[in-house]
């Protein structure tokens, strides 16, 4: 067994198995697959509604793996900072003007175990593409995108497939797009196209 599946199952299982019912007492059930190394990053889509956080923090913990999750500064302010951060969330560097994108790659690969979990379309409302952090961070860590979709339509949390960027977005985009294809959000009509947002910057703070 691997350093990262060690971790995990040294997890308290108490936590897990409240999260697994409470997810199915609203109907929902969880699909997943073994991740496939201890580094990646986790793309979430689509997210179209503020349940997207609920469900997704509670697949996170009935998972019982410590997924670390990209949030707007917002979050991380007032009385419910230390609680974000608690539940592993990290705030986008968004006053930053560079060095984001490789900050995060250094935090992680100094980590035994660093997933970040990151929503690429940045906002509930409509927008005509996805913001390009994701790619970048994937691209420059040269580890796995992992697709995690919310089909409402279904109720089902997949944390199944993983794509192997090639750093060629032509090449990758339809490669996440027919991964994601099928799955609807709560409000399919404000889900983003499935494309990359025009380049301005090599900072996953600005882009994420």
């Amino acid at each position: 067994m691997s350093n990262y599946e060690l971790r995990a199952a040294s997890l308290p299982g108490h936590g897990q198995r409240m999260a697994l019912r409470l997810l199915q007492l609203f109907g929902w059930k969880v699909r997943y697959k073994p991740l496939p190394g201890p580094h990646g990053v986790a793309i979430v889509y689509p997210h179209t509604s503020n349940w997207d956080f609920v469900v997704g923090l509670l697949g996170k913990w009935s998972l019982g793996l410590p997924f670390r999750w990209l949030g707007k500064e917002s979050l991380f302010r007032g009385p419910w900072a230390r609680m974000m951060r608690s539940w592993g969330g990290v705030p986008v560097e968004r006053s930053s003007s560079t060095g984001a994108t490789q900050r995060l790659v250094e935090t992680m690969r100094k980590a035994d175990w660093f997933w970040l979990a990151l929503a690429p379309e940045g906002t509930r409302s409509y927008k005509p593409y996805l913001r390009s952090g994701f790619y970048h961070l994937a691209v420059t860590a040269n580890v796995p995108l992992l697709i995690v979709y919310l089909d409402y339509p279904r109720k089902e949390l997949g944390v199944v497939d993983t794509i192997r960027l090639t750093g060629d977005p032509a090449v990758d985009m339809p490669a996440i797009e027919a991964a994601y294809r099928g799955h609807l959000g709560m409000h399919p009509e404000l889900a983003a196209p499935i494309r990359l947002a025009p380049p301005r910057s090599d900072d996953a703070g600005k882009q994420a």
